[in-house]
This record gives structure tokens, sequence and C-alpha cells, in this order.
């Protein structure tokens, strides 16, 4: 995995997704797909890329914890706490949506799932585009998540507007995704990267 981030590619990937466009860039586990998160149009054009429905939420990638905020309704402290201390890493929070995010970021009971990825050049993402960008993984609905550039790029092609290349990436388990139950509880939806320690669950 190259860590130095090439600066002026990273520039130029954010300015694609401020068009509205589509980039391939990579993340501590697999590739991903990343679009404005909050441009409804090119959500839709990711949906497409993808040949997936909007019926499962699409987690985001975020700069920092007061991006996240601006996504959420509400931080339930349990969840702030889980972000300060796992943050940035293979960590999906998710909070109850703030007014206004698209429903393809919605999950069923309303939520949308936000972490601040440790990849440097996600992370450099993130900061450059200064908004969530979509963290779909970059393959077909159905395929296999890369862990390469070249992988993406065979599996999806020209549909894609930019391709950050940064070396293989690590893969293994997928970010760990964590809520809050009604009762306070902290709901594991899915296991991963991050082991949440069994008092942590009530």
């Amino acid at each position: 995995m190259t860590l130095a981030v090439d600066a002026g590619a990273v520039a130029r990937a954010a300015e694609v997704l401020r068009r509205g466009g589509v980039v391939c860039y990579p993340t501590e586990t697999y590739y991903g797909l990343g679009v404005d998160a909050l441009d409804g149009g090119a959500v839709a054009r990711l949906l497409a890329v993808k040949g997936r429905g909007a019926d499962q939420a699409i987690a985001v990638i975020v700069p920092d914890l007061a991006a996240a905020r601006r996504l959420w309704a509400e931080v339930p402290p349990r969840l702030e706490a889980l972000a300060r201390a796992h943050w940035p890493g293979p960590l999906t929070l998710v909070a109850p949506a703030a007014p206004g995010v698209p429903a393809p970021l919605r999950g069923p009971g309303g939520g949308v799932g936000a972490r601040v990825s440790s990849h440097p050049w996600a992370h450099a993402l993130a900061r450059a585009f200064g908004g969530p960008l979509t963290a779909t993984s970059a393959n077909r609905a159905g395929a296999a998540p890369v862990t390469s550039c070249a992988a993406a790029r065979a599996a999806l092609g020209a549909e894609v507007d930019l391709y950050l290349d940064a070396g293989a990436t690590p893969g293994g388990l997928p970010s760990t995704v964590v809520a809050v139950a009604p009762d306070g509880a902290l709901a594991v939806l899915r296991a991963g990267a991050v082991a949440i320690r069994p008092e942590q669950k009530r």
C-alpha cells in the first residue's frame, strides 16, 4: 500500500466529486466508489454504475466528527465516545439522519452511517472535498470487493470518471457497523475490523 499521498491527484478527484462525478479511491479495507453523498443526482448515478437498487443504505466517509454531526439529527453519547476512541478507523457509526439527507443514505430505521477513514488517501480526499463522500465498494452489485485499482478498472471501466491508484489495500474484514438501540444499548449491525467489547453492548 502506497502511503505517500499524491496531493495533486487528490485535488483533481475532489474537483470531479464537486462536478457530480464518480471517483474510485482506496480505503483501509477495499477500494471504494465515491460521489458527493449530498448530491441526489450523483448518488443515483453511483447506483446505476454498481447496478444496485436503493434498498440498501450507502454509508459515507467524512473528514472528521464535525462533518458527521452535520449528517445526524442527534449524536448519542455512546456513539460519540466510540468515534473518539476509534476514528480514524474502520468503524461505521449509525445515528438518526438530519433533515435533507438523501434517501439512499438512510437505512430502514432512518439512520445514516459514517466513518473517518484511516487510509491516508481516503482521509485526504474527504478533507480536500470538504464533505461526505459515499463509501460503497468499487464493484458491481453481487461481485466481490476489490483490493486493487486495476481490478476496479477492469470491472467498471469508463463508467468511473477518475481512479486514484495507491497500490493494494489490505482487504480483510469490512468496517464494523454500530448503532444505538432505542434502549441506549449499542447494536452491532455488522461485525468487522473493529471489535466491540461485550460490556459495550450491554
